[in-house]
């Protein structure tokens, strides 16, 4: 016996038949009703939906429905439209308490305002037009969501690489998504081929959940054996989704890496700092030791020195360090560190020794004091020792200026120049920094070294009263004294620039005698002196300049003269025009003579008044005015 459903889809198929068939026998019957829609529609969650439907071949008069069906096939009235004239009047039925509401637009369309997961259904579009039957569409709705970021869970504990299976490495998660997102794993980059059945190398096992949203979540967790290599390797997961158009999302999680549990295999030991390229460090320094395992945790380190091949324990740790504070030189000897691994295999070398030498000077010895006093032109031999490991190398330098490698210094016919300072250097090349000083101060004695600068010289020779500077320099030692055989000469004072030297200088004026005695400068100290005197030539005596003040006096005194018969002249009472006579004769008949008596004034007469007594007395004296 059929179904109810199907008797009744019979009977409809039945009646619609029939119609065809008597429509089809009648001339001029309108053309066959049909419904288009979208058949797939694909969009994000979240975004508005407007399902088309469009009926072809209808009258004026229709209905258009809207219908969902569920997972079980059954079919819900959702909302219909009818078309009168031209207008569609819609009604909402049955929004199944979905918010906001279905809508219909005025094209009777079926709006879904913001897709939910749960929207992914078929819709059927029927549209009923009387007479020209029944047509329906139907319209797959798929709905895509974005997951989460993705997250990753590592193992945190401290894997074993000496497993023999597989272990759990870390767990991924892609959380609400659709439809569920697949899940990969990489390692530095590189696609992990990992099965999902059971395996000793690795596999991973997925887990899928649907939330009360109706989205998707995804768990992967990844098994795999470790190894040794595996201790510096990066590890992430990605989550793959879907999108509409057949486009592919992807969100990475953050890279991990693993804590390794795996044994030691190769042991280091090397002299960190301060250390040479042949090893050698220097005494006083602080010496630093460093031992490595490739062991994961750290092992256990233990330090020793070998004596007469025994060990002496000195300090173990979990660091690997062992230091030495301002070494000496009795600890230069073997040093040893030894891994404490149990789990290493049996022919992994755990142990590595060193030699530790220490390179040191001692304090440089002279075979003579801090100063040495020679007199000028002896000999002598100057010895220069040192200890000191490596063997050192010396130098001597004088002043600062290099003189020759080796343990002697000669001196041979020293003069005032080799007096100085003196230096013998030891080093050591291969140890940079390591290296001493010792210096002696050499003093030269000896009677003065004079040294005149010569005397300035004139083409035309020179003349008498010419002033000329002489200067006068000496070295000795003790410092000689300087003595001119002419007085004016300048303390002597270090001469600028000459190491050593003293001068002074004497200024004077170029008489005949100094041309024919000459000016002498002695330099004098307790071992004997030395003497030079200065010549200057012919000097020509000052005539000219002779005629020249005798011109000068004389002119003076005429100037006198005429000044004292002036003031004879105004003094003489009675005898007016005195001067004139001796110059233009006597003076016109009837002119007045000039009286003094009552205008002059008293000094005047006082002063004069001798004056014209003693030329009365001199006789014709007044008349040579």
């Amino acid at each position: 016996m059929q179904p109810p459903d199907a008797l009744a889809r019979a009977r409809r198929a039945s009646g619609l038949l029939l119609l065809t068939l008597f429509l089809g026998a009648r001339p001029g019957v309108q053309a066959e009703l049909h419904v288009t829609v979208s058949p797939l529609v694909e969009v994000m969650r979240g975004d508005p939906v407007k399902l088309d439907c469009t009926p072809s071949g209808v009258q004026d008069h229709y209905v258009l429905e809207w219908l969902l069906t569920d997972r079980s096939g059954t079919r819900h009235l959702l909302a219909s439209a009818q078309l009168q004239g031209s207008q569609l009047q819609s009604t909402v039925h049955n929004p199944r308490g979905r918010s906001p509401p279905y809508e219909l637009d005025p094209r009777g369309r079926l709006v879904l305002a913001e897709a939910q997961v749960a929207d992914e259904r078929d819709y059927v579009c029927v549209v009923k037009a009387g007479l020209a039957g029944t047509a329906e569409a139907t319209a797959r709705l798929r709905v895509f969501a974005k997951p989460e970021p993705t997250e990753v869970q590592p193992n945190q504990g401290i894997l074993s690489v000496m497993e023999d299976s597989a272990q759990e490495v870390a767990t991924c998660l892609s959380r609400n998504g659709n439809p569920v997102p697949q899940i990969t794993w990489y390692r530095d980059g590189q696609r992990l081929k990992v099965p999902a059945e059971v395996n000793p190398d690795g596999y991973t096992a997925s887990r899928t959940t649907r939330e009360a949203s109706g989205l998707q979540s995804l768990t992967s967790v990844l098994y795999l054996r470790l190894h040794k290599a595996d201790r510096d390797t990066n590890f992430h997961c990605t989550a793959q989704y879907s999108q509409p158009k057949n486009r592919q999302g992807r969100l990475d999680s953050p890279a991990f890496s693993l804590t390794l549990h795996y044994p030691t295999e190769n042991v280091q030991f090397w002299l960190a700092s301060p250390s040479t390229t042949e090893g050698w460090v220097r005494e006083g320094d602080t010496v630093q030791m460093l031992c490595r395992g490739d062991g994961s945790p750290n092992p256990e380190y233990t330090f020793f020195q070998l004596q007469d091949q025994e060990e002496k324990v000195l300090k173990t740790n979990l660091n690997g360090n062992l230091t030495l504070e301002k070494v000496q030189r009795d600890q230069s000897t073997t040093y040893g560190c030894r891994v404490e691994d149990y789990d290493a295999p049996a022919d992994a070398e755990l142990s590595q020794t060193l030699q530790l030498r220490v390179a040191y000077l001692d304090p440089l010895k002279l075979s003579v004091g801090e100063q040495l006093s020679l007199l000028r032109g002896s000999n002598e031999t100057v010895d220069c020792s040192v200890q000191g490991l490596p063997v050192p190398t010396l130098r001597w330098t004088k002043d600062g200026a290099p003189l020759g490698d080796g343990p002697t210094l000669s001196l041979n016919s020293v003069t005032f120049d080799t007096a100085g300072t003196y230096t013998c250097e030891a080093s050591v090349s291969t140890v940079p920094l390591l290296s001493r000083t010792q210096a002696f101060k050499l003093l030269v004695q000896g009677s003065p070294e004079l040294m005149p600068e010569e005397t300035p010289t004139k083409a035309e020779g020179w003349q008498e009263g010419e002033e000329v500077t002489l200067t006068c320099s000496a070295r000795g030692d003790p410092e000689p004294k300087l003595i001119w055989s002419q007085l004016g000469g300048s303390p002597a004072e270090p001469a600028p620039g000459r190491q050593g030297w003293v001068s002074s200088s004497l200024t004077l004026k170029v008489t005949s005698t100094l041309s024919r005695e000459g000016v002498s400068c002695e330099a004098s100290n307790p071992h004997g002196n030395s003497r030079h005197v200065f010549h200057f030539g012919a000097v020509a005596p000052q005539t000219a300049q002779a005629g020249v003040a005798v011109m000068a006096v004389a002119i003076s005194v005429g100037l006198l003269l005429l000044v004292v018969a002036a003031f004879y002249c105004m003094r003489r009472k009675g005898r007016p025009g005195c001067c004139r006579r001796g110059e233009k004769g006597a003076p016109p008949p009837g002119e007045p003579g000039r009286s003094h008596s009552g205008s002059e004034r008293p000094e005047q007469t006082g002063l004069l008044m001798g004056g014209a007594s003693g030329g009365a007395r001199g006789g014709g004296f007044g008349d040579e005015c």
